[in-house]
């Protein structure tokens, strides 16, 4: 299919197969995981960095809208090219460029799929801990992207918590180096981390250097039932106030665990109100000493049953249950809407207290699983599409939940991103003058608005 007229002048600065209006393509790339979608006028395919400079200055000088796209695994409308123009595609910036063991640091490119990274440099006994739930699908420039997190930033931390430096494109073309590749570096401002989690509307990430760790040489895994909640959220606090910390804390309500029953078939679930995983890592030893203690820590509070796993294998196949958690509720022919909403570890019990309210208030059934660890529970409204009223409530359910979330002194957002999904709460979750900064920032990286517009910034 012929490019439209007024592209041609950038194709001819392109090789032949670095843009496309093809409807297939152009479908591909409308929208994520999420409901919204829209068509871009055309999609760019830049194999390299400068190839993603030369199309940014060309949008600049145009004032087209641009907005990139990593794997189109996000759950908010993040990479929804809502104004149409370019849609910016870094799937074919792939290359893991240098893993350094000595230096403890990895260089990628942004289209390097998170799991892939983390496999190759665990051959070298290094360790990339953050794990989004799509790590197999999701790539490291949309987590840089939105910040993602996963199980184990409980004890290891966030996707920013690994980003070293950055190279990026920003509006008008120029390609800047950010930060380094050393673990500490006080010259100047963080300017590189001013780009994690902001999703793509100040500049477009060409290259990472991502810190590395020391790769735990064992695991071992706890999944305790419950006959509810309240003895679980007893058993979190008495995990913490024994002085572990897990690389990983989980935990799943009724509503999950009956359709994770449903979908495995697994009778170890029969009567179970709510569950949780704990994982510890490190040396050997110390791990299976300290799962003793632990497992001692949890059973004055009575569970109704403790599993055991040890080393990869043995953890992978408690994971499992977790992993399809997801798939399970999506089972159940309702629409799942996926609130990663984060509240202060100390008020998780107040969290579910709020979801369980609005369950009986709107009628609508409330899943919550996720990351008890760190406060960041996956609320999920389960909406019964059929039902004209329930989709109408799912709204205000929404709101409330938002709302309540707030005074909680939570976040909207612990992971996913505002993107389009939670764009109508922006202004709740900020503060005037914090919005204002925001847009000021804004303006001095993207003084004509041509990156990513029509999410949270306008």
């Amino acid at each position: 299919m012929k490019l439209p007229a007024s592209y041609r002048p950038l194709a001819r600065q392109l090789a032949a197969d670095e843009l496309s209006c093809a409807p297939e393509v152009v479908a591909a790339h409308s929208g994520d995981k999420w409901f919204a979608s829209h068509p871009p006028s055309i999609v760019a395919l830049p194999r390299d960095a400068a190839a993603v400079s030369k199309i940014l200055a060309f949008a600049h000088e145009r004032s087209i809208p641009v907005t990139a796209r990593g794997a189109g695994h996000g759950y908010v409308g993040g990479c929804v090219p809502s104004q149409g123009g370019i849609a910016l595609s870094l799937a074919r910036l792939d290359q893991v460029i240098e893993i350094a063991a000595k230096d403890f640091v990895a260089v990628v490119q942004p289209g390097v799929i998170t799991a892939e990274l983390q496999a190759a440099v665990e051959k070298q006994g290094l360790f990339y801990p953050p794990d989004p739930a799509s790590r197999a699908d999701c790539s490291i420039g949309g987590n840089i992207a939105t910040n993602a997190g996963g199980p184990r930033c409980l004890k290891y931390g966030v996707t920013r918590d690994y980003v070293l430096g950055l190279q990026v494109a920003l509006a008008d073309g120029t390609l800047v180096r950010l930060g380094s590749r050393t673990h500490k570096n006080k010259t100047g401002f963080d300017l590189h981390r001013l780009f994690v989690g902001s999703e793509g509307m100040l500049g477009i990430v060409t290259e990472a250097t991502l810190k590395l760790l020391p790769l735990p040489p064992f695991r071992a895994c706890l999944g305790v039932g419950f006959r509810g909640m309240k003895p679980a959220l007893r058993a979190i606090r008495a995990i913490f106030a024994a002085g572990f910390l897990p690389s990983a804390l989980e935990v799943a309500d009724a509503f999950t665990l009956a359709a994770a029953r449903k979908r495995t078939g697994s009778a170890r679930l029969d009567g179970c109100g709510a569950h949780l995983i704990v994982e510890l890592d490190g040396q050997e030893r110390s791990v299976r000493g300290e799962l003793k203690e632990l497992v001692r820590v949890l059973k004055p509070i009575a569970p109704l049953f403790i599993d055991r796993g040890f080393g990869a294998e043995g953890c992978e196949q408690l994971w499992q249950l977790r992993r399809q958690f997801s798939y399970a509720l999506r089972d159940t022919g309702l629409t799942k809407l996926n609130e990663d909403v984060v509240v202060p570890r100390g008020r998780l019990e107040e969290l579910f207290r709020l979801a369980a309210g609005l369950q009986k208030k709107h009628g609508i059934q409330v899943a919550c699983f996720g990351h008890a660890g760190d406060g960041n529970i996956h609320v999920n409204l389960m909406v019964d599409d059929k039902d004209a009223g329930q989709k109408a409530r799912s709204e205000a359910a929404l709101d409330e939940l938002f709302k309540g979330v707030i005074g909680l002194g939570g976040a909207i957002t612990g992971e996913h991103g505002v993107g389009l999904a939670k764009k109508r709460w922006w202004s709740e979750a900020v503060p005037p003058e914090a919005d204002a900064l925001h847009k000021t920032v804004k303006r001095a990286l993207d003084p004509r608005g041509i990156l990513n517009p029509g999410k949270f910034l306008g």
